[in-house]
């Protein structure tokens, strides 16, 4: 009987306990959520904390006063600068941070607050110079030259350098050569905004270009022109990427050739049309074109013509006859420039432009060219071909216009002279 009646008080005060004390947890519960970080009035007047039968927090209060601490902490620290925390250590979540906190962009300062101390600000990106500079070239000169005058507030080092930048363009081409010649009605360009890259080039550089024509100067050791097969860089493969780039459709054509180990002047078309124009009238178009040649030996006339027929070998060398029609005829006309006992430097002109002729023909007065053991060289002592295009003069296939140019004779044809 005594069993039976304690369990069920038992029972009810199990279940009375937790009805006791919803005043007190409700109230707990409600100064745990603090508005706008100050606690509520629920939190009870005595400012004193509930403490269990063991003289510590009891764990209910224990958790809301955590939670207070945090509740406040955050508070304080939506009104703290982004770059310290309540407590003092340094600021730890720097990443989380605007990636212009201390440089706001233009536009994005908030309505009233001050430039940081180190803004710098902003200019218009062209306050010297506008983007560019467009001239029209009204006489026949040369780039630098013209730029000194027509760019007067620049000194000369300073043009030099635009120069050197790739700054200037004809005729919207990148041009750095200061003695680049021009003509009228060229447009010349400075740009003031960015720095143009010119097209990296082995062994080639563009003397002038049109809508028309390229003219180049051609490194020893570079091809003219190479078969589709053949993966060698050549002058004829590097401006036809050059022309690419301001036109995918633009192409480059052939119009005459220059040995491999034959640097100078040479010309290539941009159309097959002034392509087959220079080429049918070859003899009248080119004006000048004149070579010099390092050959063996002591050359005693001052000057002479070499006449003879040439004709080219199932091994690809070409020979010469003196018997008419077996070949086609070439003429070489030289001149005596400078001599020793050892070598001799000659202005030649072709009067014909057949395959290897001055080289054969030198062959025929006994004074190889230096270099060529192809044909009867004995002598390497500069390290390449003894032949060099120096000028070409020609009328421009569209304007009727005489346009020479000339590359500068090469420093080891000249050094032999004096060891």
């Amino acid at each position: 009987m005594d069993k039976k009646k304690r369990t069920p008080a038992k029972f009810t005060e199990s279940k009375q306990a937790p009805a006791s004390k919803p005043g007190k947890d409700q109230a707990r519960r409600t100064a745990a959520k603090p508005a706008f970080g100050k606690p509520t009035a629920a939190a009870g007047t005595s400012g004193k904390q509930p403490k269990s039968a063991w003289g510590k927090p009891a764990p209910a209060a224990q958790s809301n006063e955590k939670q207070r601490k945090r509740t406040d902490a955050k508070a304080t620290w939506d009104k703290q600068p982004s770059t310290s925390r309540p407590d003092g250590k340094p600021q730890k979540r720097a990443a989380a941070q605007s990636v212009w906190s201390k440089h706001p962009p233009a536009g994005d300062t908030a309505a009233g607050a001050k430039p940081h101390k180190n803004a710098t600000p902003a200019k218009a990106p062209w306050s010297k110079h506008p983007p560019a500079t467009e001239l029209t070239v009204q006489q026949p000169d040369e780039l630098l030259a013209f730029l000194i005058q027509s760019l007067s507030s620049h000194g000369r080092n300073a043009v030099k350098s635009i120069l050197a930048r790739g700054q200037v363009s004809v005729n919207g081409r990148t041009v750095t050569r200061h003695d680049q010649p021009l003509l009228p009605g060229h447009q010349v360009t400075v740009s003031w905004s960015k720095i143009v890259k010119a097209d990296k080039m082995v062994g080639l550089s563009i003397l002038h270009e049109d809508d028309d024509v390229i003219v180049v100067h051609k490194d020893a050791g570079l091809l003219s022109i190479a078969s589709e097969q053949e993966k060698e860089m050549t002058a004829y493969r590097q401006l036809s990427d050059h022309v690419r780039r301001a036109d995918p459709r633009s192409r480059i054509f052939i119009v005459h050739r220059l040995d491999r180990d034959t640097s100078g002047v040479m010309m290539f078309a941009k159309s097959e049309q002034i392509q087959q124009q220079l080429q049918n009238t070859w003899q009248e178009s080119v004006l000048e074109r004149t070579y010099v040649a390092l050959v063996e030996g002591e050359v005693r006339e001052e000057q002479g013509t070499i006449r003879s027929w040439l004709k080219e070998n199932k091994a690809m060398r070409v020979y010469s006859s003196q018997k008419p029609d077996d070949g086609q005829l070439a003429v070489t006309r030289y001149k005596l420039m400078k001599s020793s006992k050892l070598f001799s430097l000659l202005e030649v002109e072709l009067e014909t432009g057949r395959k290897n002729q001055i080289r054969v023909h030198m062959q025929d007065i006994g004074h190889p060219v230096v270099g060529d053991k192809k044909y009867g060289a004995s002598s390497g002592s500069i390290g390449r071909l003894g032949l060099h295009a120096h000028v070409l003069t020609f009328r421009h296939p569209a304007t009727g216009q005489t346009m020479r140019f000339e590359s500068k004779v090469p420093p080891a044809f000249l050094r032999v002279f004096r060891e």
